[in-house]
């Protein structure tokens, strides 16, 4: 499942201006990639009503949530999930701004978790996280915010091994962080930078 802020306020930290748009197109280039990646069988986004097409686009499955926060939102998807999720199949949270996640990245990471009853990816810095698993049996403890790499590494995700040039272990909160993907940004992301020109 992949939680997706959906608000005005989305990507703040680019500086002033509105780059909701941006961030969407963000979350619209990680949904396509998990939907093409081996093992997944569905994609759940939680994200607003007014952000919820581009998703309902892509053949995700969309819940509607008012923005309560990252916690809010990741906890009732995992929740939706477990209802949705067939026997013997884990739960997979991704976080949505990962613009230049590819599917056999993602594949690759999720292949590696089945061996694991909690597995989780760290973002580039290590710091973070983007990615969580709890395989099928296992139960979610989700810990985003500041320091979850090691609050996740705590609760009991084994951290798998992903290089820090991955796709999935880059994700964006600032101008910076974008830029350091350059010719590697998906097309969403990119038609969004184009419009903002």
């Amino acid at each position: 499942m992949v939680p997706v802020k959906g608000t005005r306020q989305a990507k703040s930290r680019f500086g002033p201006g509105d780059y909701s748009a941006l961030a969407l197109a963000m979350a619209a280039d990680t949904v396509a990639a998990a939907m093409d990646a081996d093992g997944v069988a569905a994609v759940l986004v939680v994200t607003t009503a007014e952000a919820s097409s581009i998703f309902d686009n892509l053949g995700a499955f969309v819940i509607v949530q008012e923005t309560q926060g990252l916690a809010a939102a990741v906890s009732l998807g995992v929740a939706i999930a477990f209802e949705m999720t067939e026997p013997g199949r884990g739960i997979a949270v991704l976080l949505g701004d990962l613009p230049a996640l590819t599917s056999a990245e993602l594949g690759a990471a999720l292949t590696a978790a089945r061996s694991h009853p909690r597995a989780m990816a760290a973002d580039a810095a290590g710091e973070g996280t983007v990615l969580i698993t709890a395989a099928s049996g296992a139960t979610h403890a989700p810990a985003f915010g500041a320091g979850s790499s090691a609050a996740h590494r705590s609760a009991g995700y084994m951290p798998l091994e992903v290089s820090s040039n991955s796709g999935l272990r880059n994700d964006v909160d600032s101008a910076e962080d974008l830029a350091l993907l350059a010719g590697r940004i998906g097309e969403h992301t990119a038609q969004a930078l184009a419009d903002r020109i």
